[in-house]
């Protein structure tokens, strides 16, 4: 994550791809994912509508990180926000929630 910060100042395209591939790698952590996938917009708001779409849609993260993965794609792309949030919608309650 370091990295990919320093990278943002010097070569945005750089950053944008480690940023990405640390928010859609599944071996991370929920809260690492989130945090790279929230600094893409920056750089790459592309990416970070498909970053945020890996995020929301891997049951096997957080509610809480898939929520907010979902509100931070409904600034970039708000009809993949919205396939994100009737996902989550979707999904048997876990954990005592119920949606």
């Amino acid at each position: 994550m370091t990295t990919a910060e320093q990278f943002a100042a010097y070569d945005p395209r750089a950053a944008a791809g480690a940023f990405r591939a640390i928010a859609c790698d599944e071996g991370v952590g929920d809260e690492v994912r989130l945090s790279a996938a929230e600094l893409l917009p920056a750089v790459d708001p592309r990416a970070a509508a498909q970053a945020c779409v890996a995020i929301a849609g891997d049951e096997g993260v957080g509610d809480e990180v898939r929520l907010s993965a979902a509100q931070l794609l409904a600034g970039t792309d708000p009809r993949a926000a919205a396939d994100a949030f009737h996902s989550l919608a979707g999904d048997q309650p876990r954990r005592g929630y119920r949606f």
